[in-house]
């Protein structure tokens, strides 16, 4: 297993240009095609006096809308590096409903990580959780500030359901050429969630794989982010929990710490 098509989401904030590199790296490594994509929805036009003033307000709506998203092309195209076979995939439509679209052609999804200081939506970016929920396909969340993941040292955090099993299947690719995998698991039953199972399944793909029992102090997310830091761990796999209110997407306890706070990549399936 390999990924063929890498599709990232590319947006005009300061993270963008480092994710984009990251992505590229990843279609580098895997020898993959990596289609970049961003979207802007036309506003409607506002106070119009007749249908010519509507049309036209709309026609230079669209316009502006084009020149950003010639501006989101250009960070793409700029920031790829030698060697990675590209496309790029711009649209007139929602940001998320694009990306979700696009992701049906797609292997893995590179996504941005947004934190308690970035809940204000801004141009362009696509918030992980909608993605997650809908696009049925694993999704990398990268923290600002890295461009470069290797998959050197994984965390596989463990608690058996169908997201998790996805996840694990999703991460395979990395598991080849990691130096060390780490299966953990948290709470009173974490024994029972067979962690022992799926690094002896790991270990038949190469891994040199070890097993972890953590017991929680403060929260599962708190235990499973803090192994992670001791261990230098640079991806941390993991299941993606929750649910759509409204319009609104809701995560888990452990699914939403873990996106709010992580400093490493993280791969999850929903």
């Amino acid at each position: 297993m390999s990924y063929a098509n890498i599709l990232v989401s590319v947006d005009l904030t300061e993270a963008a240009a480092g994710r984009i590199r990251l992505a590229a790296g990843l279609a580098r490594r895997f020898e993959a095609m990596l289609t970049g994509a961003a979207a802007g929805k036309v506003p409607a036009p506002l106070l119009v006096h007749d249908i010519y003033d509507a049309q036209r307000q709309e026609e230079e709506n669209a316009a502006k809308i084009r020149a950003v998203l010639d501006q989101a092309g250009k960070i793409f195209s700029g920031n790829l590096g030698e060697g990675v076979r590209s496309e790029w995939h711009p649209a007139l439509a929602g940001p998320v409903i694009h990306l979700v679209a696009e992701a049906r052609a797609a292997d893995l999804v590179v996504l941005g990580r947004r934190g308690p200081e970035d809940e204000t939506p801004r141009q362009l970016d696509v918030p992980p959780g909608p993605v997650m929920m809908e696009a049925g396909r694993p999704v990398l969340v990268v923290p600002p500030g890295l461009e470069h993941l290797k998959g050197a040292r994984i965390v596989v955090a463990w608690k058996d359901g169908p997201a998790p099993r996805r996840a694990v299947s999703a991460v395979l690719p990395f598991i080849r050429n990691a130096d060390q995998v780490h299966v953990v698991t948290t709470g009173a039953d974490a024994r029972l969630e067979g962690g022992e199972h799926v690094a002896a399944h790991l270990a038949r793909h190469g891994a040199a794989v070890t097993t972890h029992f953590l017991r929680t102090v403060d929260t599962d997310a708190a235990e499973i982010l803090r192994f992670a830091r001791a261990q230098d761990a640079d991806l941390l796999v993991m299941g993606a929990y929750g649910h759509s209110r409204l319009r609104e997407w809701v995560f888990g306890g452990v699914t939403r710490d873990v996106l709010r706070s992580s400093t490493v990549c993280c791969l999850m399936c929903h």
